[in-house]
């Protein structure tokens, strides 16, 4: 009798044993699942983050170079056509910005970002009433450079924390 009570009770706490240490596995696992779960989305929103900031950037200096082409062509008295076609061609790029800009106000919500970022867009779409004089436009341009130039910083910095 007492043999079997005792193969009785090795059995249960062989079984006890099995089981706890299936719990401590499986919530080892599920830790580790979801801790690296947390890492991907990190690593994902990062990646957006970049994409959204590096997708404005190429935006505005496309709509830059645009205005700058088109102010030129105005202070230069280039035909009608060339100016209705730079024109059509600023408007697509003031456009584009629409996207990025949106998607990085929904990624990134650090206020030294958005507030870079807001000023580098009005600092480009300036260049549109800058048409008046050669000195006005290069000037124009210039602070719209350097808009870009703050807002690529201040977002490497963020992005690099």
């Amino acid at each position: 009798m007492e043999t079997t009570v005792l193969v009785i009770l090795t059995t249960v706490i062989a079984v006890l044993g099995t089981l706890a240490g299936s719990i401590v596995t499986g919530r080892y696992q599920r830790r580790s699942a979801e801790h690296a779960a947390q890492i991907a989305r990190g690593d994902a929103l990062r990646r957006d983050r970049l994409a959204a900031v590096t997708d404005l950037a190429a935006a505005v200096s496309e709509h830059r170079i645009a205005m700058w082409a088109r102010g030129e062509a105005q202070l230069k008295g280039d035909a009608p056509d060339r100016l209705a076609d730079l024109r059509s061609r600023s408007h697509e790029t003031r456009t584009a910005i629409t996207r990025p800009l949106v998607a990085l106000r929904v990624l990134v919500t650090d206020p030294a970002v958005r507030e870079a970022a807001d000023d580098m867009v009005t600092a480009t779409h300036a260049l549109r009433g800058a048409d008046t004089d050669v000195d006005a436009l290069a000037r124009t341009r210039q602070e719209a450079l350097a808009g870009y130039d703050r807002f690529v910083n201040v977002a490497a910095a963020y992005l690099g924390n």
